[in-house]
């Protein structure tokens, strides 16, 4: 299989933004994260931070998004929350993106998104408690009495927000093509594993 899009999920201080953007620097290939939610932010005049906010207060509730989602298939756009709103627009904008070529992906249920397209690599980025509370502490200036309650937050959000929209558990490994452990590998090791999809 020749490989055209790799969608990346990962734990929070993981390392996995910082494993694509060394993807995208080494194999030149673009990679979309935060630039989803900036894009789709300038089209919804709505500011990236209250995206964000958005998306960490979404409902867990899959059959409530299901529901949601039935509504827009009906044309009934303005009986959707303002989360499902969001959602369609970064998978909207996803598609967009990868209609210009290859592309390296990071969160927003990007694998969702890319559904039935051919190419795909779903890869899931996870580490060891010590190793990440190293990373975030070094990485995002958080207090060691603070990691532990940031780790739960984050993916908590991300949990949340994949569950809601796909009505599968984010962090259950068999939905993905490749599961890594920046831990054991490094983010340098991780990126070469990656790297041998592209070559």
């Amino acid at each position: 299989m020749n490989t055209k899009y790799i969608t990346i999920e990962r734990e929070y201080g993981s390392g996995g933004t910082e494993i694509a953007r060394e993807l995208s620097k080494q194999c030149r290939v673009p990679c979309y994260g935060y630039e989803i939610l900036e894009n789709v932010s300038k089209r919804l005049d709505i500011p990236v931070s209250n995206l964000e906010r958005y998306e960490e207060t979404v409902s867990s509730s899959f059959l409530y998004s299901l529901y949601m989602l039935s509504q827009v298939q009906e044309g009934k756009t303005d009986m959707v929350t303002k989360e499902g709103h969001i959602y369609i627009a970064e998978q909207e904008e996803i598609r967009k993106l990868a209609a210009s070529g290859p592309a390296i992906f990071l969160g927003h249920c990007a694998q969702e998104a890319l559904k039935g397209r051919k190419g795909v690599v779903k890869v899931y980025i996870r580490s060891n408690p010590e190793d990440k509370k190293k990373r975030i502490m070094e990485k995002y200036k958080i207090s060691e009495s603070g990691v532990a309650e940031a780790m739960k937050r984050f993916d908590k959000k991300r949990a949340n927000y994949y569950y809601a929209n796909t009505g599968i558990r984010w962090d259950d490994l068999k939905y993905y093509d490749i599961v890594l452990d920046s831990g054991v590998l490094g983010t340098e090791g991780c990126v070469n594993v990656l790297k041998g999809l592209y070559l």
